[in-house]
């Protein structure tokens, strides 16, 4: 009642100064209103300041200078926990400019449109373009109070909105449907801040079922699938001074960009602009060759990592310091422990975050980064606390030994810990504006932005060497790619000229730049272009991994895992080893057909494209069809009977072992059906089959679709039949040639020559199965199936029934991609 009665006599003060004033100073009204709203909330000042009413759970924010702009971003606090949804602790989403706009008691959020822009001083230019294209209005507030030109509105409604998608996010993976519940969302306190630069808002905000079931992923990970409580985090940040000037993009130059049109551009020269991504650093004296930073990049670690793993993490980060002092930079590039008590969304930490999820997956570095001038202002990386335990089940796959006696081999988490700090590395170059360069591997460990596979040696001994698996520091493209992204140029030169100096430097060097585009499409083209590959011989290399695979295999025994483990769990370390050849198939599969290029831009030397040597292709063909040997597939009779069903309550991840047709036990014929099935996919891909098609027409030393198909059926289905294990291994193999061979010829990308080809040989195919006379009756009851499912083929291709439905093959790169545009420049990487 005490604060009724002091609000009444307030409104009535007010009310007797305006009688006063004869109603004329509406201003001094204003002034005291403003003070009158606010006066038992509690002021939080800042960049912008904000008013929190305890009593009635509302926050009010005090609107900054209209048309004056910043940047807005949302991100996910407290994340899910699951791989497959995708909603990760410390999530970033896209961060956008926003000026306020009031009209009347309406206040406008509104997004300019920095997609399309006029770079002049003509505000007519820049008014067409502004009013050419949308903008967008993000949100839209009633004005409570205003004083002085400071506009107070109660935003609380925007903050306790879905601002990550995250019922979106659940919705597209068939987890339920969702909506936010207000009656079980607030605003969390203890994560709203303001600093000078920077206004950090939190909420807690809970998604309610409301339609279809919650879904298995969902549920793993939520002690009650109805009600999924998470914390959505807002970040308003002051927009950086006009001081950063933006750098020139250049395919070449191995950095990331924004870009933009710009409809000031004479017509003769490009509209799409583009700025490379980078960091704003200055040297102390421009002058001399080594200075130390007007302001250093810092890097923090996220304290709430295990040891030894955080110190690895620490070592990985601070590789990148060697790369700035060779840039001209003297301890620009520092790291740190996360502060106790420093918010981890705070926009001044640049962060390598130890992010939880219930399965393996991706880890990935992005970061927040000024859409008008390409300025990163925070870098953030996310790694996967699986990844660690992934990389260590990987060497205990190669070399781990529990047996009797035997102590825990100390090289089994070396190996895990190299690969952490390769991986610390990895996604801190992507946050530093680095995208990927899968062809660095190909002359040497040049770039710790290739995917690495651990470099696994024979001894003279034949036992698994591991000393090496991985390299330490950064490597030479990494030093080229910052040097073109950072180096302070001397004054008077151009930018781009000093850029192609150092792009003809490195090529004259033997290094090279290619990404995501040229490697990660499993029809993709260049020879030494490959995720997860090592050595400059893609063909070579694979022939290597096979005698790797068969060594580990043939001593696969109970012995890989420790005592008092189940049995059945030996499987999820079977799965890598008896995959272990699986990406070199796929570099080796691109030299089939394959075509060397670059980044080339007019002026540059050399040949624009140039096909594989048919010497090349033809020994990349017989080492694909030996992956395809039964020889190769079967496994070894130690491994029969030593994996049996999975124990009550030790169910395990489905994806981490081999699907199966036989019910609970083990299926002996499926490692082999899975692994023949990968080096089909590739070798029988429909753009591969067009290159070879057009290769041949080129240059008839070039293998073409006919040979390569005559060459499969040849060591496949021509080869002399066998008996028992291997028997049926091959007729598995056999059926999945005749399928592919099928899918091809249906597959509407295939082209129309290529098809062509495939159906002939299909036919061809047939008649030679008709004139065989075997024995064995499954043998007999093979060609006859076969035989059967090609008499449908010929009269109705389209809709005959498939001669076997491929098994699905174990996880590899994470399920769930958290970014399935992989142009965009985040890293998506691999947890094997």
């Amino acid at each position: 009642m005490r604060k009724i009665h002091h609000h009444l006599m307030s409104g009535m003060i007010l009310l007797v100064l305006w009688a006063c004033l004869g109603g004329k100073s509406t201003e001094i009204l204003a002034q005291h209103k403003n003070a009158v709203f606010t006066e038992e909330m509690e002021k939080i000042p800042g960049f912008i300041t904000l008013y929190w009413d305890g009593e009635k759970g509302k926050l009010w924010l005090e609107i900054p200078p209209v048309n004056t702009e910043i940047l807005y971003y949302p991100s996910l606090a407290a994340g899910l926990g699951s791989n497959d949804i995708g909603l990760d602790r410390g999530k970033l989403q896209s961060s956008h400019v926003v000026v306020f706009e009031r009209t009347g008691n309406k206040v406008l959020m509104v997004e300019p449109n920095y997609n399309y822009r006029a770079i002049t001083d003509s505000p007519m230019e820049k008014q067409a373009v502004e009013e050419s294209f949308a903008r967008s209005v993000l949100w839209g507030f009633e004005v409570s109070a205003g004083e002085d030109g400071k506009i107070l509105v109660d935003a609380t409604e925007f903050f306790l909105q879905d601002a990550v998608g995250v019922a979106t996010s659940i919705n597209q993976t068939n987890q339920g449907i969702y909506e936010v519940d207000p009656s079980r969302s607030a605003l969390y306190l203890p994560r709203t801040k303001s600093f000078p630069k920077n206004t950090e808002i939190e909420a807690t905000i809970t998604f309610t079922l409301t339609g279809g079931q919650a879904g298995a992923y969902l549920s793993s990970v939520t002690p009650s699938s109805n009600a999924v409580t998470l914390r959505i985090h807002h970040s308003f940040v002051e927009l950086p001074d006009d001081n950063f000037q933006p750098r020139v993009f250049d395919p070449r130059a191995g950095v990331n960009a924004i870009s933009f049109y710009d409809f000031a551009s004479p017509v003769i020269e490009p509209i799409t602009k583009r700025y490379m991504r980078r960091h704003r650093l200055e040297k102390k004296d421009p002058y001399a060759s080594v200075s130390e930073a007007v302001e250093p990049i810092v890097y923090y670690i996220d304290a709430g990592t295990p040891e030894p793993i955080l110190s690895a993490l620490i070592e990985g980060t601070q590789w990148w310091a060697e790369a700035f002092e060779e840039a001209g930079f003297k301890n620009a590039f520092q790291v740190k422990l996360l502060p106790e008590g420093a918010d981890p969304m705070d926009i001044r930490y640049n962060l390598v975050q130890w992010v939880h999820r219930s399965t393996r997956g991706w880890s990935y570095g992005g970061g927040v980064v000024d859409p008008r001038t390409g300025e990163i202002i925070k870098g953030k990386v996310t790694l996967g606390s699986m990844r660690v335990r992934q990389d260590y089940l990987l060497a205990q796959g190669l070399i781990g030994d529990y047996s009797d006696g035997k102590e825990e081999d100390p090289a089994l988490m070396a190996l895990a810990l190299a690969r952490m700090r390769q991986l610390a590395a990895h996604e801190v170059g992507h946050t530093l504006g680095l995208p990927h360069n899968y062809i660095a591997s190909s002359y040497g460990r040049a770039s710790v932005m290739d995917y690495p596979h651990p470099t696994v040696k024979l001894t003279s001994g034949n036992k698994i060497d591991l000393s090496d698996a991985y390299g330490e520091g950064i490597g030479a493209w990494d030093k080229v790619a910052i040097k073109m992204a950072y180096s302070v140029f001397p004054q008077g030169t151009d930018d781009m000229e000093e850029i192609e100096k150092m792009v003809k430097d490195y090529q004259e060097k033997g290094m090279g730049f290619l990404s995501d585009q040229d490697a990660r499409p499993i029809g993709s083209a260049h020879p030494q272009t490959h995720l997860w590959d090592n050595g400059g011989d893609a063909v070579d290399e694979l022939n290597h991994v096979m005698k790797i695979r068969s060594r580990v295999l043939n001593n696969f025994s109970a012995n890989k895992i420790p005592k008092g483990t189940p049995m059945a769990y030996l499987e999820e370390i079977l799965v890598p080893m008896y995959m272990f050849h699986r990406y070199q198939v796929e570099a080796a599969a691109k030299v089939l057909g394959g075509i060397y290029y670059n980044y080339m831009i007019r002026g540059d030397e050399g040949s624009p494209v140039s096909w594989v040597p048919a010497e090349e292709q033809k020994k990349a063909l017989e080492s694909l069809l030996n992956t395809l040997d039964p020889e190769q597939l079967q496994l070894p009779q130690n491994l029969i009977n030593l994996i049996p069903p999975r124990p009550f309550e030790f169910y395990g991840n489905p994806r981490e072992i081999f699907d199966r047709k036989t019910g609970l036990v083990f299926d002996h014929l499926s490692p082999s059906e899975i692994a023949a099935n990968h080096t089909l996919n590739l070798l029988l891909h429909p753009e591969r089959a067009a290159r070879l098609v057009i290769q041949n027409a080129l240059d008839s030393q070039l293998p073409g679709l006919e040979e390569v198909i005559d060459e499969l059926v040849n060591d496949t289905w021509e080869k002399p039949m066998k008996t028992g294990y291997l028997g049926e291994i091959k007729r598995g193999i056999d059926k999945l040639v005749l399928q592919h061979l099928m899918d091809l010829y249906v597959n509407p990308n295939t082209s129309s020559q290529a098809r062509a080809i495939v159906l002939f040989k299909i036919k061809e195919l047939k008649e030679w199965i008709q004139i065989q006379q075997p024995n064995p009756i499954a043998q007999k009851a093979h060609f006859n199936y076969c035989l059967t499912i090609l008499e449908e083929f010929d009269k109705k291709p389209m809709e005959t029934l498939p001669v076997v439905s491929p098994l699905k093959t174990p996880s590899g790169a994470p399920i769930g991609d958290l970014s399935p545009n992989w142009l965009e420049p985040v890293c998506s990487q691999d947890a094997r």
